[in-house]
């Protein structure tokens, strides 16, 4: 999978980006992330990007027109991954709180995609014809304002890059918040079930003893009740 995001502010995702998980599923080459300055496409000598708002108003618009020669180039790059059970297509996503609620289900559909485009508003927000005609997807991943679409695409990223098989053992992606029911048969919220490690006792504090029994059908029994959210 290729990733490319579209920012004014670079580098935000050097740290996230470039330790832990994702940074592994780059080196062994599961995803290639590429991020992008939204300036490089502007075309004067002081690299605007941003213009006031027509009918007056506080802020700054990104101007579509730059975003348009943006998607352009990024949208003819060649694609490697050959995979026959990948959409080949390019999906333009802009984060917007405007847009549809990012969920679990989401994640899956988009990680099915060969070529991802996100583009992170900043200052005001994005001239609305970027939705209207540039963008196939407007995510928002809750409903909350935040300075830019920076973080969003962070997120977005992090849950699209671990649901890609061999970048996590398929085991870890069992049984977890939000995902399919699987071997647990969990319940409808499919929130996961708690879990415990060592001290068996800390402060008093005890680990409940159905996970000390050995007794594993009572175990699963216990998880299943538990993955309700009722902690």
């Amino acid at each position: 999978m290729k990733i490319d995001v579209l920012t004014l502010f670079p580098e935000m995702f050097e740290g996230p980006f470039g330790t832990s998980m994702l940074k592994k599923a780059q080196d062994e080459g599961f995803v290639e992330i590429k991020i992008h300055n939204l300036r490089d496409w502007a075309e004067d000598k002081h690299k605007t990007v941003d213009d006031r708002p027509f009918g007056g108003g506080p802020g700054m618009i990104l101007r579509v027109d730059v975003i348009d020669r943006a998607l352009k180039n990024l949208r003819t790059v060649k694609l490697k991954n050959k995979n026959s059970t990948i959409n080949h297509q390019s999906l333009t996503i802009l984060l917007s709180a405007k847009g549809k609620t990012y969920t679990q289900q989401y994640a899956q559909k988009l990680s099915k995609f060969n070529h991802l485009i996100l583009i992170a508003g900043h200052y005001e927000g994005v001239d609305e014809r970027v939705a209207d005609y540039l963008a196939d997807e407007n995510i928002s991943i809750g409903n909350y304002v935040l300075t830019g679409g920076e973080i969003p695409a962070m997120v977005i990223v992090d849950s699209i890059v671990r649901l890609i098989p061999g970048v996590l053992k398929p085991e870890s992606l069992e049984n977890e918040s939000f995902s399919p029911s699987t071997s647990y048969q969990l319940l409808a919220t499919n929130l996961e079930y708690p879990q415990y490690t060592r001290p068996e006792i800390y402060r008093g504090w005890k680990v409940p003893e159905i996970l000390l029994s050995g007794n594993h059908k009572e175990i699963v029994k216990w998880r299943r009740e538990k993955s309700d959210g009722k902690h």
